[in-house]
């Protein structure tokens, strides 16, 4: 009987190796110009390499279009199919959703939006809805790999990934009731504006924790993920830390960073990181619009 792996460490696994080199410096690599404003190459790339080099019995399929999400789904397609609903939704052996945060680091050398990242319309989610070819809706597992993108300043249209980690969605929010309640239908305010040809798409605009501003997370290939005995069924993975998150009265969840064994120094010890991530700036009333002044002042 074939061996059903983890799908989330295949695809770090694959991601580190093509993207950093046996020391675990970055790698150099090509990508095309953007077509548009909602294009972007890297996801492509990356989905190309994971439809290349993943086992023969698991594949990759990325977003349609624009605007669609998650990104990208890996999966074992002959066992989905064979498979109920139910063991689709927490079986990180048969698919998972892998939606592709891409951030850049500031002139000062920190990654921009530390402090917060926006998920625009779609909250982050351990758990996620995509749909089979018959319109049914199917909730699968989700992560969300966050990633520093650096131009090569010596190649023209070459880049590097200085910081990747691939994350349990869980670390970032575990109410799909909440997920479900955003994604789902919205109703547009219509037939405003003083000619009632305008609407009001009431989209709403989400800020939540980025892993990538913690500074164990900076400069570093790790993956976050619920199993705490992962590292024994894969040799090539070693525990880097313990990571916990405090819920409410005391109640924490707690996850589990994973490296590339040769990734990790030989006299590393384990430590566990409390909350680890920057917390998003947060006022309950809403910031106006930029006031545009003029250089001089009004005689009355």
């Amino acid at each position: 009987m074939l061996m059903k792996t983890d799908l989330t460490v295949e695809t770090f696994l694959l991601l580190r190796n093509n993207f950093f080199d046996a020391k675990g410096n970055p790698v150099s690599f090509p990508l095309r110009h953007k077509r548009n404003t909602q294009d972007d190459p890297l996801d492509e790339y990356i989905s190309e390499i994971l439809k290349r080099e993943l086992p023969n019995n698991s594949s990759c399929l990325k977003a349609p279009g624009p605007l669609i999400t998650p990104d990208i789904v890996v999966l074992r397609t002959s066992i989905c199919k064979e498979s109920n609903p139910q063991q689709l939704q927490d079986d990180l052996s048969r698919i998972v959703a892998v939606e592709v945060k891409k951030l850049e680091r500031a002139k000062s050398g920190k990654i921009a939006r530390e402090s917060g990242l926006d998920y625009n319309t779609t909250p982050p989610c351990g758990t996620v809805r995509i749909y089979d070819s018959a319109n049914r809706p199917l909730n699968v597992r989700g992560f969300y790999l966050f990633i520093c993108q650096e131009p090569d300043l010596r190649r023209k249209g070459y880049f590097r990934l200085t910081a990747l980690t691939l994350c349990d969605g869980n670390v970032l929010n575990q109410d799909f009731d909440f997920y479900l309640s955003i994604v789902g239908e919205r109703t547009k305010q219509i037939g405003i504006g003083t000619y009632k040809d305008a609407f009001n798409r009431q989209r709403p605009m989400l800020v939540f924790a980025n892993p990538l501003g913690a500074k164990e997370m900076d400069r570093k290939i790790t993956l976050i993920h619920p199993d705490k005995s992962l590292n024994k069924r894969y040799k090539n993975l070693s525990l880097s830390n313990i990571l916990r998150r405090s819920i409410s009265e005391g109640k924490i969840n707690e996850f589990y960073c994973y490296r590339f064994d040769k990734d990790i120094p030989k006299d590393w010890k384990t430590s566990t990181l409390v909350d680890p991530f920057p917390m998003p700036k947060r006022k309950t009333k809403t910031q106006p619009r930029g006031k545009f002044r003029l250089d001089f002042m009004l005689s009355k």
